[in-house]
């Protein structure tokens, strides 16, 4: 950021024309390789789609990264569920999405890793079934972290937010403080707050194992949109950087 930058000031992450200053990393391929164009702009959204992918989904779990890692900000973006869960997609993805932060670097991760080292704001969908579905709940590939100050192994912890049906857009913001608090804003309401990311645990495969530190506390790192299945749309991408407020 520059000299000028102001505390108050909101910066875009995504310019609602093309996918500059995002870098792809889709199981099992090379960082960069974009597979049938998962992700793409498409009406000035980032879009999700996998029209290309054949006859089944063979678990090409998928990211889409900023090339700019952060520590201290406020992130928020919309999401929508669209469509069709992809067939050969695991049924847990169904309506499900979400957005990595604290994440490994992309070019650190070996070809047949599947989920990047990160903490995850998970957003989900409501299955019209009147059931509870919250959204911007926490999950940790690689990761644990500490709710209301006791470690919490578990590899997700649901939020208080109620449940969205449908295709509608939905509002999340995140605020991230390094290695020390952490909030999950749905809609305008804080629905989850945790503290102290760190590496360590399971669910991510195939990694480096000089890149997965455990206990290593997470204070920075790249954010990431998810693919993992369901079509899904995000937009109006914007950070303030908080940086500056803890030095």
């Amino acid at each position: 950021m520059s000299s000028s930058f102001k505390e108050d000031e909101w910066t875009a992450l995504f310019n609602g024309k093309d996918l500059n200053n995002w870098t792809v990393k889709i199981y099992p391929y090379e960082v960069g390789n974009n597979f049938e164009n998962t992700f793409r702009v498409k009406d000035g959204v980032i879009q999700v789609n996998y029209d290309g992918y054949g006859d089944d989904y063979k678990n090409r779990f998928g990211h889409l990264y900023y090339d700019i890692p952060y520590s201290h900000y406020h992130l928020k973006l919309a999401y929508r569920f669209y469509g069709d869960l992809y067939p050969g997609a695991p049924s847990y993805t169904l309506r499900n999405s979400g957005v990595m932060f604290h994440a490994q670097d992309p070019r650190t991760m070996p070809t047949h890793q599947d989920w990047p080292i990160s903490v995850e704001m998970q957003f989900l969908g409501g299955l019209g079934d009147g059931k509870p579905r919250p959204t911007g709940n926490m999950c940790s590939p690689g990761t644990h972290i500490y709710l209301a100050d006791t470690f919490f192994p578990t590899h997700c912890v649901n939020s208080k937010s109620k449940t969205y049906d449908g295709n509608q857009w939905v509002q999340a913001e995140l605020i991230v403080l390094g290695d020390s608090i952490i909030k999950h804003i749905i809609e305008g309401d804080t629905v989850l707050t945790y503290s102290k990311p760190h590496i360590g645990g399971d669910v991510v495969n195939n990694y480096d194992p000089r890149i997965k530190i455990d206990g290593k506390a997470l204070k920075s790192g790249y954010i990431a949109l998810q693919s993992e299945g369901q079509p899904v749309e995000f937009k109006n991408i914007y950070i303030k950087d908080l940086s500056k407020r803890n030095k």
